[in-house]
């Protein structure tokens, strides 16, 4: 029994002895392996580690300014401290605002980048040759004061503080840039019209001067060069007629004109229509001063069309004011029947519609007929940053007066888009036309189309005429005169009718297709809406319109808060948040609110014919050299 007693010990102690050794055998295996095995962290150590990453990153990124470095490592210390000291860590909101100024920071780079690449293309574009007479180029002549003139605003004026000048601009809703700007007068007694001025003003129901003519007539009656720019129907035609007829009148009393001499003032303007409603306002004042005793003021309308004989026969008998379209005006003056040697007034109307029509050359052959220095005026509703740059190396001291932004559509026109299948437009215009009573206007961009339209509303029994720039003068002058006497119902027209016509009483304008361009379109409704009157517009889209056009179409609706309908509030630019950053609206090209010059199609289209017409002349020339 104490044999196998003991025998049972040994195996037991040698047992316990195995035991031991796979023991310590298994505890150095499992140390081998926790030095290859990744130990755990907890999450509070997690947020730490990625807090401290992303704080170093912060920190070596180029895009954040020294003040977010400093608040970054402020905010790793306050981490660490939190973590030590067991406050909670920071929270996912105060993250997410570090990942918002992140990406605003990126954002900001993007909008430099724009701004910089749009400022490229402006110097590319930008005209190198200035609006200025060839000889004072030649000369160096550069003219540093404005033109001189005998009028002044009344004495009391001069005790007025300047803060109530700009009380009445605001109220006004004027926007003046320039230096020693004159003050703005609300009433045209205090202008020092005469009275036969002021009574013939009362017969075309005008007794207060609208806000362009508050601002504009004071600073014309100076002497100043201008760029106004204001909304249709806003009367800045009186804002230079009313002072030119003043100039020439004191000039008359001063010493007669006699015989080959003038004129004194120049109105160039883009079509014929628009010239002759201009000379006639000016008649209209001429007439009303000749009836009261002043002397006769002669002025001499030059279109196209006209017999040029009739024309040179009244310059030569002396003239004070010529109305003139680019064309016409430059046959009299290569023929010498005009000359500007006394001239001392430039009034291009619708200026940037003119360079618009190709008339740019003609304009810049214009200045350099002048012998001297003179005061230059330019008005337009659309007048774009390039307008105003190629304008401003012809103007000395200019002064700029914008009424609203520069191609706002009015805010009297109630502007309605329909969408209508290119086949229906005919049929459904006829219904359209029910909408109000006349007189109405129709717009179409096809003369071909116009012949169309003014056929069907014919035969349909509608009294209606049509004008385009196919007709000759005499029977645009009888269906233009025709519509405005009110013996016709309706008038369809090209964009020859869009510029600066002011028929009365306009109830609707009708656009039979989307202009081109978004100037054509705020210039043809336009016509309606005007001198604080109600007008429709009604406009036809379809998909054979142009997407950037109705992307500006769909802003600019959006401005004037009209109703966007569902097919134009559908589209959408790419980059929309790059629309509106810098001091410019939109392109800066012409004007669009739906896109920025970058993407403008219209520069596109200029650069695509410019660069397809390289070398063309000097080939044309050869050809007709060798024939």
């Amino acid at each position: 029994m104490e044999g196998n007693e003991r025998k049972r010990r040994l195996e037991d102690d040698s047992n316990q002895t195995s035991y031991s050794k796979r023991a310590l055998q298994k505890h150095k295996s499992d140390s081998s392996d926790d030095e290859e095995h990744t130990p755990y962290i907890s999450l509070k150590d997690r947020r730490k580690q990625e807090l401290e990453r992303r704080a170093k990153l912060l920190h070596g990124s180029g895009n954040i300014k020294n003040e977010k470095s400093t608040e970054g490592e402020t905010k790793k210390e306050n981490v660490a401290d939190n973590a030590s000291s067991g406050l909670p860590n920071v929270s996912l909101l105060d993250q997410h605002s570090e990942l918002l100024k992140k990406a605003e920071t990126v954002k900001e780079t993007e909008i430099e980048k724009q701004l910089k690449e749009e400022q490229k293309i402006l110097e590319s574009i930008a005209e190198k040759k200035a609006l200025m007479a060839v000889s004072e180029i030649a000369k160096g002549v550069v003219y540093t004061d404005p033109i001189k003139t005998g009028w002044r605003p009344p004495r009391y004026f001069q005790t007025f503080p300047q803060s109530k000048f700009e009380k009445i601009r605001k109220k006004k809703h004027i926007l003046v840039e320039g230096d020693d700007i004159p003050p703005p007068i609300k009433h045209f007694k205090e202008m020092k019209f005469p009275r036969a001025i002021i009574n013939a003003l009362k017969r075309m129901n005008i007794y207060r001067p609208s806000p362009i003519q508050i601002q504009g007539i004071p600073t014309v009656l100076t002497g100043r060069d201008i760029i106004g720019i204001a909304f249709t129907g806003s009367g800045k035609t009186l804002v230079f007629t009313l002072p030119i007829v003043m100039f020439c009148l004191e000039q008359e009393k001063a010493l007669p004109f006699c015989r080959d001499e003038g004129p004194y003032g120049l109105i160039v303007v883009p079509s014929r229509e628009l010239a002759k409603q201009t000379c006639d306002v000016i008649q209209n004042f001429t007439r009303a001063l000749e009836v009261d005793g002043f002397p006769s003021i002669r002025t001499v309308l030059c279109i196209g069309g006209s017999s040029m004989k009739d024309q040179s026969e009244r310059i030569r008998r002396g003239v004070h004011i010529i109305v003139a379209t680019p064309g016409r005006l430059m046959d009299l003056l290569d023929k010498k029947v005009v000359n500007l040697d006394i001239c001392r007034y430039l009034c291009l109307d619708e200026a940037d519609r003119m360079i618009d029509m190709g008339f740019e050359e003609d304009v810049r052959t214009i200045f350099s007929y002048f012998k001297c220095q003179r005061q230059t005026l330019l008005f337009s509703a659309t007048m774009p940053k390039k307008i105003q740059n190629f304008a401003k190396s012809a103007l000395v001291k200019p002064v700029t007066i914008n009424v609203g932004r520069a191609g706002a559509a009015s805010l009297d026109v109630i502007q309605e888009v329909e969408y209508v299948k290119q086949e229906a437009k005919v049929v459904y215009l006829l219904q359209c036309l029910n909408k109000t009573s006349p007189p109405v206007l129709v717009f179409a961009s096809k003369k071909s189309d116009v012949d169309d339209i003014h056929e069907y509303l014919l035969l349909k029994g509608v009294e209606a005429v049509a004008i385009h720039g196919d007709k000759d003068q005499e029977e645009r002058e009888r269906a233009v005169s025709a519509f405005r006497a009110g013996r016709k119902d309706v008038l369809v027209a090209t964009d020859v009718a869009s510029k600066g016509l002011d028929f009365p009483n306009i109830a609707h304008v009708l656009n039979y297709d989307m202009p081109e361009d978004i100037e054509n379109y705020v210039h043809r409704i336009g016509r309606t809406g005007r001198s604080g009157k109600t007008g429709v517009a009604t406009t036809f889209i379809n998909k054979s319109c142009d997407e950037s056009v109705l992307l500006d179409l769909k802003h600019l609706l959006a401005e004037a808060k009209q109703k966007i309908p569902p097919f134009l509030a559908a589209l959408e630019p790419e980059n929309e948040e790059l629309l509106n950053v810098g001091d410019e609206r939109g392109c800066a090209y012409c004007g669009g609110l739906g896109h920025r010059i970058t993407d403008c199609p219209k520069l596109e289209a200029k650069q695509i014919k410019e660069t397809g017409n390289i070398g063309r002349k000097d080939y044309l020339a050869h050809g007709a050299a060798d024939w």
